[in-house]
C-alpha cells in the first residue's frame, strides 16, 4: 500500500469518526430536548390538574348556607357583601329563578366584607344561622341597607333596628357571633375569596364558571346556558 493511499484511508477513517461523532451529539442534543419538553409538559398538566382541585375546593361552599335542591343541576356560588347595594339588587332576581325551576337551581352563598364595618354584619348573618334564621335575616339586612349603610359605612348600632322584625333572640345572636365556628367560616371565606381572586361583589360562579363580564343579563345567560347541558 503507497504511503498516499495510505493516507487517504486515515483521512477518510477520521473524517468517518468525526461524521459518527457528530451524529451521535445531535442526537443527544434531541434525546434531551425531546425529554425536556415531555418533562415541561408533564409539570404543567400536574400544575393544571392542582390548580383544578384547589379551585373546586375553593367553591365546594360545604360550610356554606344553601337555597335550593342539594342535587340541583345548576350551582351559583355567590360572594356576597350585605353591605353591598348591588347584592340587595341582585339577590331577589336569583331566588325567584330557584322559585320558577324547582329542583335545577341551588344557591350557595358565601361572606365577604368589602364595605367599611361590614364583618359585623357578616357576623350577625353567620349566628343567625345557630336560630335557624339566616335567610330571614339575609333578606332583612337588604332590604334595610338604608338603614344601617351610610356613606357606604355600617353604623353597627342601626342594625338590631333593622333585623327586629326577623325575631331572632339578640342575645344568643350577640354571643354566637364571636363563636370560634363563626370565625372559622368567616375565615374560609375570606380565604377562598382570595384564591378566587374576588375583587368585588356580588361575584358568580355556576357550575364552577365566572361570568364573563359583570351583568345581569350575564348572568342570566351562564344559567340558561348551565340549564340547557
Amino acid at each position: 500500500m503507497s504511503r498516499k493511499t495510505r493516507d487517504n484511508r486515515v483521512n477518510t477513517d477520521n473524517r468517518y469518526s468525526r461524521n459518527s461523532l457528530a451524529a451521535v451529539a445531535v442526537g443527544v442534543v434531541v434525546l434531551a430536548v425531546v425529554a425536556a419538553t415531555f418533562l415541561y409538559e408533564s409539570d404543567d398538566t400536574q400544575s393544571s390538574q392542582v390548580e383544578a382541585t384547589a379551585r373546586q375546593a375553593a367553591l365546594s361552599s360545604e360550610h356554606s348556607p344553601t337555597l335550593g335542591a342539594p342535587g340541583a343541576k345548576v350551582h351559583i356560588v355567590e360572594f356576597l357583601d350585605p353591605a353591598c347595594g348591588t347584592c340587595a339588587l341582585f339577590f331577589p332576581m336569583v331566588k325567584q329563578w330557584i322559585a320558577e325551576v324547582p329542583g335545577d337551581i341551588r344557591l350557595s352563598v358565601r361572606h365577604v366584607a368589602f364595605h367599611t364595618g361590614a364583618d359585623y354584619a357578616v357576623r350577625i348573618l353567620e349566628a343567625s344561622r345557630k336560630q335557624d334564621k339566616y335567610w330571614q335575616t339575609l333578606e332583612a339586612l337588604l332590604a334595610s341597607q338604608n338603614q344601617w349603610v351610610q356613606n357606604h359605612v355600617v353604623q353597627p348600632d342601626r342594625v338590631a333596628a333593622a333585623i327586629a322584625a326577623v325575631g331572632l333572640n339578640m342575645e344568643q345572636l350577640t354571643a354566637d357571633m364571636n363563636t370560634v365556628e363563626v370565625m372559622l367560616r368567616i375565615e374560609q371565606d375570606k380565604k377562598d375569596s382570595i384564591f378566587l381572586k374576588v375583587s368585588a361583589t356580588p361575584e358568580y360562579f355556576v357550575n364552577g364558571r365566572p361570568l364573563p363580564t359583570f351583568g345581569q343579563q350575564q348572568l342570566a345567560d351562564l344559567v340558561r346556558e348551565e340549564l340547557g347541558k
